[in-house]
């Protein structure tokens, strides 16, 4: 099979589009045959490597993939040859006391396709047929892949570890992400007020179209916090989304009293101070999350296909030219989720 895929940690010029061998479905899996992937920040962080990281090289990025099964191993129920599918990147042994009691995103033994075993950025993959969600026959992948972590991701965090409930106040940091974009949508289906803090206006006016109520130009505004609180009545914000992590001191100022900021990664970078005063004395509580169980996944999945949420595409480039989408995504020039086309 064509896969993109690099053998040393580098820039985008390790990436090679070349050939490698065609898995085969181990019993419980499905072997499926690609058509969509879809690019996470991630990708580029795992091409770059850190130190710890292990890897069986040459590896594969790409966590977010779909197309139709094209072959079952032994025992592999609930699936047929043809489905059209998407994947899943959450991957739970199956067997552990977590992924027993149906919290996978917990399991000991956890991976995140693409980023400690090799993703999507190929023709073929085979994986447990718990991890598939079947589409609908008229559902295009490109959809699909746009939504599948981003939105179990969303969901898992601001539902079921954050509570956001109808009537709150959900500011989120950032507006291009794919992760920020769902999150912009999932808020209002849940019926709260949002405040999106945005790099310019052309990605707030995008904000703006999927529902956000209150834009607020983080380039005009160097002291957003202080933004936030003036828009929301000098209340402060019920909860903050902030996956940039270098941005905490001011999310915990634009918090109420009790907020919940919720935090799902660390674009800005993994380390940096905090002032513990504002978390005591305002009681603010800091959720992290993980991407979603497997009834999360399909819970969010249920809400995309009948339309409810909307996945967003950036940009579409066939598989061969990776390099150049990740490098659209480094450099924070999308809108939501760019894609890669499998022929």
């Amino acid at each position: 099979m064509k896969a993109v895929l690099f053998h040393k940690h580098g820039g985008p010029e390790v990436l090679e589009y070349g050939d490698f061998p065609t898995p085969l479905p181990k019993p419980g899996e499905a072997l499926v045959k690609l058509h969509a992937a879809a690019l996470n920040r991630m990708d580029v962080f795992v091409r770059n490597g850190w130190p710890g990281l292990k890897l069986e090289l040459p590896h594969i990025n790409g966590a977010d993939g779909a197309g139709e099964i094209v072959e079952l191993g032994a025992g592999a129920h609930g699936f047929n040859i043809g489905d059209r599918v998407v994947i899943n990147a959450n991957l739970g042994c199956g067997e552990c006391n977590f992924c027993k009691s149906g919290r996978d995103n917990l399991c000991v033994k956890w991976h995140l396709l693409g980023e400690t075993v090799r993703g999507t950025y190929a023709e073929y993959i085979s994986l447990p047929v718990r991890q598939l969600y079947k589409l609908p026959d008229d559902y295009d992948y490109h959809l699909a892949v746009s939504a599948a972590l981003v939105y179990q991701t969303a969901w898992h965090s601001m539902v079921k570890r954050g509570g956001v409930k109808a009537g709150e106040t959900v500011a989120i940091v950032g507006a291009g992400g794919g992760v920020n974009s769902a999150s912009i949508q999932v808020a209002k289906y849940l019926g709260a007020q949002v405040v999106v803090i945005g790099s310019n206006e052309s990605k707030l006016k995008q904000a703006e179209s999927l529902g956000a109520d209150i834009l607020i130009d983080r380039s005009k505004e160097q002291d957003w916090s202080k933004a936030v609180f003036v828009a929301t009545n000098k209340q402060g914000a019920d909860v903050v989304v902030d996956n940039v992590g270098t941005t905490f001191p001011l999310s915990f100022r634009a918090l109420k009293k009790g907020g919940r900021l919720l935090t799902v990664g660390n674009s800005g970078g993994p380390r940096f101070e905090i002032d513990n005063r504002y978390i005591f004395a305002k009681h603010l509580s800091i959720i992290g999350s993980t991407m979603s169980t497997l009834d999360d996944f399909a819970e969010a999945m249920d809400l995309v296909v009948a339309g409810k949420l909307k996945p967003v595409i950036d940009r579409t480039y066939p598989l061969e030219d990776a390099a150049a989408a990740q490098e659209r995504l480094w450099r924070g020039e999308n809108f939501g989720k760019i894609t890669l086309e499998i022929a």
